[in-house]
């Protein structure tokens, strides 16, 4: 399997409607994927993100009913600018990924205030790295760890895996076979390193390319469905978070957040964050936050690739970031050099 580049055309001044998933075929010569994967409504889904669900059923899994699930949280890069811990923790948020770093020498410039602010605000955190295809996995996770504490307390580490047609200077051709064997290079590396079983997060795209219906299930899995449940993009896969919005707004953040869902209840939520970190999830309040009300009305909902998204994106490759040079892999998580 492969993924190829694909530029979003669109006349004039673009929506995101007019990006993605659900993109007019006509837009394109050919499609983001060339890929083998199994094709079930090839004729709706020209784009290869094949359906889980019949088409005549996706009225009933919109990604407003994300609204279902009891824990919410959000995860945040320096796009978010300064961010007040104390009024996201009031708000009711539980839990936050924070980006640490990129690649093999890039670190997200707000990570160390974040890291260190959300644990003093008493918010469970934890840090993903995004993947850039053209480092080796040992220079990936060695990076990573220079930047990351092995904090007991925190989340388990997440590597962030999406394809990134629209990097100008990585050009490499994604294989099925070559990206799983180098996430499994880099999760090992990570799992030894922080004790803790990291967390896959996938895009529809990635998922849909690379890892259906199970590779690497043995890892539990984060889904971005910003448009549909994830049962329409991920089937029967069994997910522990999921991004079910990019434009969310909560109180101590300026802007546009991505939100979260933890797939289980607040009873579910105190046993997997206690197994998983030794931490005691804060009870609910008899004057609890308001329940999570998603807004968005069904023409509103944004669409599910975030390499289409306009403008600034979490993957953007931060050439502005503080780089370091020549991180030294920590003992236990040395790798060989990708030779892909």
């Amino acid at each position: 399997m492969r993924i190829t580049a694909l530029a979003c055309v669109a006349a004039g001044a673009a929506t995101l409607a007019g990006c993605g998933s659900s993109y007019d075929p006509g837009h394109a010569k050919r499609p983001r994927f060339a890929t083998s994967a199994p094709l079930l409504n090839a004729k709706r889904d020209p784009t290869f993100l094949a359906y889980a669900v019949p088409e005549s059923d996706l009225h009933l899994f919109p990604a407003t009913r994300s609204a279902e699930f009891a824990v919410h949280g959000i995860d945040v890069s320096k796009y978010q600018g300064d961010i007040d811990w104390e009024q996201v923790k009031e708000s009711g948020v539980a839990f936050a990924f924070i980006k640490a770093t990129e690649g093999g020498d890039k670190a997200d410039s707000k990570f160390q205030y974040n890291w260190a602010a959300a644990k003093a605000a008493g918010v469970p955190r934890g840090a993903y790295h995004f993947v850039y295809w053209c480092r080796p996995p040992h220079e990936e996770i060695a990076n990573f760890a220079s930047v990351v504490p092995n904090d007991p307390d925190a989340l388990p580490p997440v590597l962030d895996v999406e394809p990134t047609p629209e990097s100008k200077s990585c050009k490499r051709t994604l294989y099925r076979d070559e990206a799983i064997r180098d996430m499994r290079v880099m999760l090992e590396a990570m799992e030894r390193h922080y004790g803790k079983k990291p967390i896959i997060y996938s895009s529809v795209d990635f998922y849909q390319a690379i890892l259906q219906p199970d590779a690497l299930s043995e890892y539990p899995i984060w889904v971005r469905s910003t448009k549909y449940h994830p049962k329409v993009r991920y089937g029967d896969r069994k997910w522990t978070f999921w991004q079910y919005r990019s434009d969310g707004r909560v109180p101590g953040i300026v802007g546009a957040v991505d939100q979260n869902t933890f797939n289980g209840s607040h009873e579910h939520w105190r046993g997997w964050l206690a197994s998983t970190t030794g931490m005691k999830a804060a009870p609910v309040a008899a004057a609890a936050p308001k329940p999570i009300v998603d807004e968005r009305a069904a023409n509103k909902l944004i669409e599910d690739d975030p390499a289409m998204l306009k403008g600034v994106e979490k993957g953007a490759y931060e050439k502005d970031a503080p780089a370091q040079s020549g991180p030294i892999p920590p003992a236990g998580i040395e790798g060989q050099p990708d030779k892909g």
